[in-house]
C-alpha cells in the first residue's frame, strides 16, 4: 500500500474532520445538525443510515432513506457525506446514491467474508475512486485489520484510510473501548503513507473524553478524527453520551494544538541521536544477560535441573517491578518487559539443555 492518493486535500498540517451524528434519524435532525457544522468549518459530514446493535430490537437505523437525507446535506452545504457500510446491499444503495465516503465498522472488519465482498462489490460496481475508510476490529489483533485494508486495496481503492475506534476489553475500563495506542501506531510504522483518523467517541464513550482523547491522536500523528456529532445529543437515539453539539466540537477544535508534522531542531536531532545510541546500548545489556542465561542453562543440564524455577521467577517479577515503578515506568509496562525477556530466557535455556 504505497501508491495511496490523498483522502481529501487539506491545507499544509490541518487534520482531516468528519463530524455528524451517529445515527440518521430525521431530515430535520441531519439538516440541522449539518447546517451547523458547515458553519463551523467543518467539511464533510458523516451519518449512519444502519446501525450494527448488538441487542435485536433496539432503533437500528432508519435504512436507506438516510441517503436521500445525506444528499439533501450535500445540496444544501456543499459537504462531502460519509455513510457506514456493511454488506453488499449497503455499498450498492449508497454507489447508487452517490455518497462519497463508505466506512467500514469494527464489527465488519473483524469478518473476512464480509470485507471480500465489499470489496468485490466496490470492483464490480467500478466505484474505486471512492474514499473508504476501514475501523480496526472489535479485537485487538492488527493482522486482521491489514487484512481488511489489504482486500479493499486489492479491488482498487486508493483513496484508502484507517479510523482508530478503540478495542473492546473485558471488564470495566475507563474508556468504552480501550485505545491501546500501540495497535495503529504499528500500523503506521508498517504502512507510513495509509492515513489513520481517530474516533474519540466510541473509545471515550463519554463526551468529555472526547477533547483528550483528539489532542492525544493529533500529539501522536494522526491524520484526523471523525467526531460523533448531534444538534440535541441529550436526545439522541444511539450513542447519546458520546456525542457533542456543533458548538461544542467547534470550542474543541479551537483548543486543539496540531503539532508540526516536521522539524529541523539542532535540539531534537541530538535528543533523538540519544535516543539511538541508548537504544543501541539495551541491545547490548540483554545480548550480556542472554549470554548468562545460556551459561545457567548448561549449569542446570549438567546438574540435572528444572529450566523454570517458579519461586525464582515470582521473586523477580515482584521486586523488578516494584523497581521500575520506583523509577518512574509504568507497572504495567514493566511487568510485559521482564515477561518477554523471561520467555526470551526460557527459550535459550531449553535449547541448551536439549541440545
Amino acid at each position: 500500500m504505497n501508491d495511496l492518493l490523498p483522502i481529501v486535500p487539506t491545507h499544509s498540517n490541518a487534520p482531516i474532520i468528519i463530524a455528524g451524528p451517529c445515527s440518521a434519524e430525521s431530515k430535520e435532525q441531519m439538516m440541522a445538525t449539518a447546517t451547523a457544522l458547515s458553519q463551523a468549518g467543518i467539511t464533510i459530514f458523516r451519518a449512519g443510515a444502519w446501525k450494527p446493535r448488538t441487542s435485536p430490537g433496539t432503533f437500528a437505523g432508519v435504512g436507506a432513506i438516510a441517503l436521500q437525507w445525506l444528499n439533501d446535506v450535500k445540496e444544501a452545504t456543499g459537504m462531502l457525506t460519509a455513510t457506514e457500510v456493511a454488506n453488499r446491499t449497503h455499498v450498492n444503495l449508497a454507489i447508487n446514491a452517490g455518497i462519497d465516503i463508505l466506512w467500514i465498522g469494527a464489527r465488519t472488519s473483524a469478518n473476512p467474508f464480509a470485507m471480500q465482498e465489499i470489496a468485490d462489490t466496490i470492483a464490480e460496481r467500478g466505484a474505486t475512486d471512492k474514499i473508504v475508510l476501514v475501523k480496526n476490529p472489535v479485537n485487538p489483533d492488527l493482522e486482521l485489520w491489514i487484512g481488511a485494508l489489504q482486500r479493499i486495496y486489492n479491488a482498487g481503492v486508493r483513496r484508502l484510510g484507517a479510523i482508530h475506534r478503540g478495542f473492546s476489553v473485558y471488564g470495566k475500563h475507563l474508556y468504552r473501548n480501550v485505545p491501546q495506542w500501540d495497535i495503529p501506531i504499528e500500523l503506521h510504522l508498517r504502512y507510513p503513507e495509509l492515513p489513520i483518523l481517530c474516533d474519540p467517541s466510541h473509545i471515550g464513550g463519554k463526551r468529555e473524553l472526547v477533547e483528550p482523547l483528539s489532542q492525544e491522536a493529533l500529539n501522536l500523528g494522526y491524520a484526523g478524527l471523525i467526531v460523533e456529532t448531534h444538534c440535541d445529543p441529550d436526545c439522541a437515539m444511539s450513542d447519546a453520551s458520546q456525542q457533542v453539539t456543533p458548538q461544542t466540537l467547534s470550542e474543541i477544535l479551537e483548543r486543539l494544538h496540531v503539532p508540526a508534522t516536521t522539524t529541523k531542531s539542532e535540539s531534537l536531532t541530538a535528543l533523538r541521536a540519544k535516543i539511538d545510541n541508548l537504544d543501541s546500548e539495551l541491545i547490548r545489556v540483554l545480548s550480556q544477560r542472554m549470554a548468562v542465561c545460556r551459561e545457567i542453562g548448561r549449569f542446570k543440564r549438567d546438574n540435572n535441573m528444572k529450566v523454570v524455577q517458579a519461586g525464582r521467577y515470582n521473586d523477580i517479577m515482584h521486586s523488578r517491578i516494584a523497581e521500575g515503578v520506583e523509577s518512574g515506568l509504568g507497572e504495567d509496562f514493566v511487568r510485559r518487559l521482564l515477561l518477554s525477556v523471561h520467555d526470551e530466557s526460557v527459550r535459550q535455556q531449553i535449547q541448551i539443555v536439549s541440545d
